[in-house]
């Protein structure tokens, strides 16, 4: 049983460190993680772990789950240490790292009840977890005719035969096209609003954006920022806010407002006016320079435009 309480994080990774060495003695060592945290509140919530590609996303799965011994740090999940103590708890977790793997001349529905032999888990969750993702009218097809959307909801379908309270996701969208990751986003939302903890990593910005509740936002094996997605939005952009602006001359209008102290920039026939504080004094310094607005309203920075304000788009390729 779990040592956690209802207040502690269910995921807890504090200072990981993870070097990889070559087998080849003329290749330095690659730092995949160098001092990551990660936490993960319970229940209910979908939490993005959001970086480029290298950035150490599978190394911390993998650490979490037992898979990577790293060179240093803690790892704990629902309050219990990881690897010492993982089999306390791994009944409780459902982990889609790699792509699943089905015997594409089974049916859907007889992997999954293989599945749930293999582990001694009662039949009756198939059909539940069938209905879940939402291939029960397609459960009696072979997989060789699932499309690699349909394979993607039965590897989630796998991983909850056992219930579990937290369901980690390695970059579940990849090569799905659009109708596929609309699937896979409504099932996380589905998962998460029963009460099940997912941490969903990803190098899709828009996903994250559209389907989690929370966010860490890491680089070179490091996190740059975590908490809420709005409190996230709202520190990249200097919490001050930003306004957009359409004046008859966009140009004039910022050097007007260059000119009385304000950061601007240009977004194709619009300026974009950062920590504008009081729209009124923005619409005053434009009027007593005789230019007059033809649009004023707040504008929210995007995760993607976050993530680069964050790292500085500075993030180099390493090791996953």
């Amino acid at each position: 049983m779990s040592t956690a309480t209802s207040a502690d994080p269910v995921i807890a990774v504090d200072g990981l460190r993870k070097t990889y060495r070559s087998g080849f003695r003329r290749r330095p060592p690659q730092l995949a993680l160098d001092g990551l945290s990660l936490h993960v509140s319970a229940g209910g919530r979908v939490h993005g772990f959001l970086g480029p590609n290298g950035s150490g996303k599978t190394t911390t799965l993998r650490a979490l789950l037992g898979l990577v011994r790293p060179d240093s740090g803690d790892v704990r999940l629902l309050g219990r240490s990881v690897p010492h103590d993982l089999p306390a708890v791994i009944g409780d977790v459902g982990a889609l790292v790699e792509a699943p793997q089905f015997f594409r001349n089974f049916s859907g529905r007889r992997n999954l009840v293989y599945l749930a032999d293999v582990a001694g888990l009662g039949r009756d969750r198939v059909d539940e977890v069938l209905n879940v993702v939402e291939l029960h009218e397609r459960a009696d097809d072979l997989v060789r005719s699932y499309s690699l959307g349909m394979r993607q909801r039965l590897g989630i379908a796998a991983t909850l035969l056992k219930a579990p309270t937290i369901l980690l996701l390695d970059e579940p969208s990849n090569g799905l096209d659009p109708a596929g990751i609309r699937d896979v986003r409504a099932l996380l939302r589905r998962l998460a609003d029963d009460g099940t903890t997912v941490l969903l990593s990803s190098h899709l910005l828009a996903e994250v954006e559209q389907v989690c509740d929370d966010v860490t936002i890491v680089s070179k094996g490091r996190t740059i920022t975590t908490g809420p997605v709005a409190e996230v939005l709202s520190r990249a952009s200097g919490g001050g806010g930003r306004l957009r602006v359409g004046a008859p001359d966009p140009q004039a209008a910022a050097d007007v407002l260059i000119r009385a102290g304000y950061r601007v920039e240009r977004s194709g026939s619009h300026l974009l006016v950062a920590d504008a504080g009081e729209p009124g004094a923005v619409t005053r310094a434009l009027a007593e320079a005789g230019i007059y607005l033809t649009e004023l309203a707040p504008e929210g920075v995007g995760l993607e435009e976050a993530f680069l304000l964050l790292t500085d788009d500075t993030h180099e390729p390493g090791p996953q």
